[in-house]
């Protein structure tokens, strides 16, 4: 681990493959222990995967991670600002992801990148994240150079919804408090609890009668600090790892039902001491308000009768990133991440997810459709 370097970054961190091809990228790291000779070939007992969370209870390595690093990859191959235009530089303002298998934390992940457009004003990029030969997720990645769409525009956004930056404050103090404590546990030589934080504020509107009207809000950001080197590629790479975080669980939670799996009770072997505040569910009531209706008026879309034994299992389908203010993302600064679900059925839900920073200014839009089974039992046994 480089200590020069935010715990995000050494766990986004790439290896080109320009051995194999000049596009190919790997999780895997090379480890010379002390004493070994500088030009030494390492025997392959040095060569580590660098081991992606694999969260309690899930089939797979966490999603964020490949997202990130299929981002990452994407963006090596984008060409620099040149000498006759030092003003060219591309920045990605989406990506469409889907997951298509279940990673497998142990073994490496390889990075495939397709340089499918080179336009003037935008670059498209396609990467598929493979293991054993097997894409584990496909994604298409949007590139759009700075300053082509035009000196005016027509502008609008959604605002952060008001009195959350009151809660702040306070999660700015617990931080304060984690991080003596973490110091204190790496001097023992304890493992680092993860590349982020997420403070649980609670589901604005969690009274209302309507499902789709309650709105799971947190505070995120990275552990650390950035480093200058990391630059913007650093910072979007870290929201798009942290913008999975709690995204699969939002149906549930505003059904207030329970998420149960198999593998629930297995203890997870990487990253032992994860912060409990990122893998443990959260229902309870609190968050801003927001105009809704209380009529409790049944819906046309939401029927009076639901599940009420929980979910048995929740699968990622997808995922969309769309960047809306990429030179304002300070991913190692609090941003406040509001999510809803417009619907839900069919056995899937979509789930809508909005980033601001602290300022309130909205930096990014987050989509996932999630694939949702049931344990469906209707009244008492």
């Amino acid at each position: 681990m480089d200590p020069s370097k935010s715990p995000m970054e050494n766990a986004l961190e790439l290896t080109r493959l320009s051995v194999i091809g000049p596009d190919l990228f790997t999780n895997t790291r090379y480890y010379r222990p002390p004493g070994l000779f500088q030009h030494a070939l390492a025997p392959d007992s040095l060569i580590r995967p660098r081991e992606l969370w694999h969260p309690p209870g899930a089939r797979g390595i966490y999603g964020g991670a490949v997202i990130a690093q299929s981002l990452f990859a994407a963006w090596q191959t984008v060409p620099p600002p040149s000498s006759s235009d030092s003003h060219a530089v591309f920045l990605p303002h989406s990506m469409h992801c889907y997951f298509v298998l279940a990673g497998d934390s142990t073994i490496p992940i390889i990075y495939y990148v397709e340089r499918v457009r080179e336009g003037r004003s935008f670059l498209t990029r396609t990467v598929q994240a493979r293991q054993k030969g097997n894409c584990i997720i496909t994604t298409t990645i949007s590139f759009m150079k700075e300053g082509s769409g035009g000196g005016k525009a027509v502008e609008h956004g959604w605002d952060m919804p008001a009195g959350v930056r009151d809660s702040l404050e306070a999660s700015v103090k617990v931080d304060e408090e984690d991080a003596k404590d973490e110091k204190e546990a790496e001097g023992h030589g304890v493992e680092s609890r993860g590349p982020f934080i997420s403070r649980i504020l609670g589901i604005c509107n969690d009274d209302s009668p309507q499902p789709q009207a309650r709105r799971p809000q947190s505070w995120l950001r990275c552990r650390g600090s950035i480093s200058a080197a990391g630059g913007i590629l650093a910072h979007l790479s870290a929201l798009a790892y942290m913008s999975d975080s709690w995204f699969i669980g939002t149906v549930s939670r505003i059904h207030h039902l329970e998420r149960s799996s198999r593998h629930a009770s297995a203890p997870s072997p990487v990253l032992p001491h994860m912060a409990q505040d990122q893998i443990v569910e959260h229902t309870s009531n609190g968050g801003s308000t927001r105009g809704h209706d209380l009529s409790g008026k049944e819906s046309v879309n939401t029927p009076a009768q639901q599940p009420n034994a929980g979910l048995g299992m929740m699968v990622s389908l997808d995922h969309t990133i769309y960047f809306h203010r990429p030179r304002e993302v300070k991913a190692d600064e609090w941003m406040f991440s509001e999510m809803e679900s417009p619907w839900s059925g069919e056995g899937r839900g979509l789930v809508i997810q909005r980033i601001w920073n602290k300022e309130g200014r909205l930096l990014a839009s987050c989509f996932q459709e999630v694939r949702t089974l049931p344990r469906i039992r209707n009244g008492p046994k």
